[in-house]
């Protein structure tokens, strides 16, 4: 049998996968140690060193070459689970697999940023590949026939997933070899190929007649489907020049070898009138394959069993059975029987597969895990704020009462009280007023960082949105990719969270500053030595008895205050180790559900670990209140007794405490906003490579579109599609499978007066009664065919006869490959006309 047919391959493009895929996993696993961020380059590395060696491997259409791009479409597969693929900003780019190109430019070819678009290419040139593998084959053995059955068949599914993976992966349009024409072509292309091995393992099986004319009709079906799709306006022009001849004698073959085997059935059976019909019928149907495809060997074999035994069974119906020939139109068909169907993808399609990702976890177990981090931290924010501002309403109501410096100044009469002290001693050990003055000088420059990082990248977006408005505007509906403003939505968004971000951040920054301005003079005493504090302080206005219950009351309230600031600093240290591995029970609900329900599951595991603490800081807040109350009613007391309060050194006192309490408030802040601007900066910087990716892929795009649309425009225009030629028609129908609609006749046309030649197609024969004056004096033109047809003869005028020229046929019996319309009319098409 004749060759198989193998699709070519898109040429892919080398391209810089290693820093766009580093940045995007960077961003998104930006909680990751060192360690595991060293890791994750290795696996950025290693993968692209094996995008380089498979898009090459295509090329070495081998066996063996199929396990190397197998392993790097299941790489693709498995990077798709583990990273936002949207996200990932790599120009790939990849070449028209039918395009030739011309001397004017190179072949067509798309530019398009997305991992969907690769993992298209790289399974379109797998399936090529294993119909190269599988043409390839040795089909005279099982094992050949057994893997080119495989091959195919795998091949047909994976182009049968891409008519409906390509439109969502490449929302412009396409090259045409994955224009859905094309790919249904190619699919049923590969399962006519994959029934055509079936039925060479049937009949070296020998199985019996019966079932191998079935399979045969199916094939012959198959094959009219396919000659059919080809010959769509859309991609006929796309094939190869070898293709529909192929495939239109692959057609008519399998008819022929659907009649001839029928025909051995019939002859077991005894039915010698329709076996000669059959016969007659494949042995036309033999010629008109040999023709169609351009190779007179083609199914020698079966043509020769043909001819002989339609002599042998002739001549026994002539000698002995004399049985009428029956009409071909009223035999029935043999039936069909198809095995040859699409098979679905596998996953993975390498033997051996091992994902170089390991490190990295699905990106949707990810996206839960990271949400259910900041559900608790939430959680455990809001109970810490909880804790800090009863401390802070507790430490100004001690403040206002000058507590416990009160009751310590009645111990010692005249020094520093001892808690002011140890405050003193704190504030000092921090650093002083010098180092908040430090923190708050550092806050600027560090927001003029972030800003500048922002501006710049909000400015790389400005300049690619203007530039594809430009030329948008430049070549109108010729400027077909997809506009900026819809691929950078969710920049833009982002971009305007973080501008509200650093917005709120100047504005935490200002309520700092005017803290730190209204209790600087309190700070800047306590950054003093204890000493200097001492001469600081107004003279003391009298002693109290420390004796005195109310002295004592109030002393053991302080201790009372001690303790529940204690049990606050254990609680919010608690609050903060609070953490739960959510890992498994995630990945659990992933395989079992195949999706993650992240709250139902995050909120139930928060409130085991987090209700006691809850709890905690809930009676804690209720302690304060009945604290405070008791704390006023024994300060009342106390001021009743002992007459101490409102001197000058108490609301000196007052004014200490006040800005110790501002200094350890402050102190943090600053700490938590230098921390801010810098994490922010991280984040701010990971969000500039991003759109730095995006803007040098969008480049490259652009610079490849305008490079075919400068080929596009010094091309010259293409020349009209000739229409196919009539015969290859299905041998089973009457020409139906010829799409409608062709090129254009073209009319004749009159020779005008200053031009000796008529206005015909270019290669129009000369009549042989021309006169060298006057070649054509009265030369009247036969109609002209749709297009120039090597294939066919030119159709015989019906009205007209030329000087020299051999009388033709009656009209309405021009030439025709053989089938029911030929056997109708009663002729047969390869008989030459009288006096040739």
């Amino acid at each position: 049998m004749s060759k198989f047919l193998g699709v070519p391959l898109k040429k892919p493009s080398e391209v810089d996968v290693v820093k766009p895929l580093n940045n995007l996993i960077q961003s998104t696993y930006n909680g990751a140690s060192e360690e595991e961020k060293a890791k994750y380059a290795e696996a950025v590395n290693e993968f692209s060193k094996q995008r380089n060696t498979a898009i090459w491997k295509f090329f070495e259409k081998y066996e063996a070459s199929l396990e190397v791009v197998y392993a790097y479409y299941d790489q693709i597969c498995a990077l798709e689970t583990k990273i936002s693929v949207s996200e990932l900003q790599i120009p790939f780019k990849w070449k028209d697999a039918f395009d030739k190109g011309s001397i004017f430019g190179g072949k067509i070819s798309l530019t398009h940023t997305s991992l969907m678009y690769e993992k298209v290419c790289v399974l379109f040139n797998i399936a090529a590949l294993q119909s190269s593998v599988a043409a390839n084959q040795e089909l005279d053995t099982d094992e050949g026939l057994k893997l080119a059955i495989k091959l195919l068949q795998q091949s047909a599914g994976i182009f049968q997933y891409l008519k409906g993976a390509t439109p969502a992966a490449v929302p412009s349009e396409p090259t045409p070899d994955l224009s859905q024409d094309t790919l249904v072509v190619l699919q049923a292309l590969m399962v006519a190929q994959a029934q055509e091995v079936f039925i060479l393992k049937a009949i070296k099986d020998n199985m019996k007649e019966q079932i191998v004319a079935k399979l045969c009709c199916q094939a012959e079906e198959f094959y009219a489907d396919v000659l059919r799709a080809m010959q769509k306006e859309a991609v006929r022009s796309l094939w190869e020049k070898e293709w529909i001849p192929t495939v239109a004698g692959k057609q008519a073959g399998f008819h022929a070898l659907t009649q001839l085997y029928q025909s051995l059935v019939c002859r077991a059976s005894k039915k010698i009138g329709e076996e000669i019909a059959r016969l007659r019928n494949s042995v036309d149907l033999f010629k008109a394959a040999q023709s169609r495809g351009g190779n007179e060997t083609y199914l020698d074999e079966y043509f020769s069993r043909a001819k002989r035994n339609l002599a042998e069974s002739t001549k026994d119906n002539e000698f002995i059975y004399n049985e009428m020939i029956p009409e071909l139109s009223t035999l029935a068909s043999p039936g069909k029987a198809q095995l040859a169907k699409p098979l679905p993808i596998g996953h993975p399609l390498a033997a051996n597969f091992k994902d170089i990702f390991t490190a990295l976890v699905p990106v949707e177990l990810h996206r839960a895990l990271t949400a259910s981090d900041m559900r608790r931290n939430e959680i455990v924010n809001v109970e810490i704020m909880k804790l800090r501002e009863s401390t802070q309403t507790l430490n100004a109501v001690l403040a206002s009462l000058n507590l416990p410096a009160a009751v310590e100044t009645a111990d010692g009469n005249s020094g520093l009280p001892p808690s002011l002290k140890d405050k003193a001693t704190e504030v000092r050990e921090k650093g002083g007023i010098e180092n908040l003055q430090t923190l708050l000088k550092d806050l600027p420059e560090l927001l003029n960082r972030n800003r500048e990082i922002l501006d710049e990248t909000e400015r790389l977006l400005d300049e690619e949105r203007d530039s594809d408005n430009q030329l948008r505007t430049q070549f109108k509906e010729r400027w077909t990719r997809i506009g900026s403003e819809k691929l950078t939505e969710m920049f833009r968004t982002n971009a305007k969270k973080y501008r509200e971000v650093i917005t709120n951040a100047i504005e935490a920054d200002k309520v700092v500053r005017q803290k730190f301005e209204a209790n600087q003079k309190g700070i800047q005493l306590l950054s003093l030595p204890p000493d200097q504090i001492q001469q600081s302080l107004p003279s003391a206005s009298g002693s109290v008895d420390p004796n005195c219950s109310s002295v004592q009351r109030l002393k053991k309230l302080m201790e009372d205050v001690e303790t529940i600031k204690a049990e606050r600093e254990a609680v919010e240290s608690e609050l903060k180790a609070a953490t739960f591995d959510m890992k498994d029970e995630f990945l659990l609900a992933l395989q079992k559900d195949g999706a993650i329900d992240e709250p139902g599951l995050s909120l139930a595991r928060i409130g085991q670990v987090l209700n006691p603490l809850q709890q905690q800081v809930r009676e804690s807040v209720e302690r304060q209140k009945s604290l405070v109350s008791d704390i006023q009613s024994a300060h009342g007391a106390f001021v009743s007794e002992t007459g101490n309060c409102g001197s000058s050194r108490d609301t000196l006192y007052q004014e200490l405490a006040t800005a110790y309490d501002s200094y350890i408030e402050l102190s943090g802040n600053l700490q938590e906003g230098t921390k801010f601007y810098n994490d922010l900066t991280q984040l701010l910087v990971v969000f500039q490579n991003k759109i730095s990716d995006f803007v040098f892929a969008r480049k490259t795009e652009k610079e490849e579109l305008l490079k075919d649309l400068t080929t596009e425009s010094s091309r010259q225009a293409c020349p009209a599609t000739p229409a196919l030629p009539s015969h290859y028609a299905s041998t089973s129908g009457s020409g139906s499978d010829i799409p409608a609609g062709g090129a254009p006749s073209v009319p004749p046309a009159t020779a005008a007066a200053n031009i000796p030649y008529p206005a015909q197609v270019h290669g129009m024969p000369v009549p042989y009664g021309a006169q060298p004056g006057m070649p054509y004096p009265a030369y009247v033109p036969a109609p002209m065919p749709q297009s120039f047809n090597p294939y066919a003869t030119l159709p015989y005028p019906g009205n007209y006869q030329y000087q020299g020229f051999p009388p033709g046929p009656q009209p309405g019996h021009y030439g025709t490959y053989p089938g029911s319309y030929a056997n109708q009319q009663g002729g047969y098409p390869n008989q030459k006309p009288p006096g040739w």
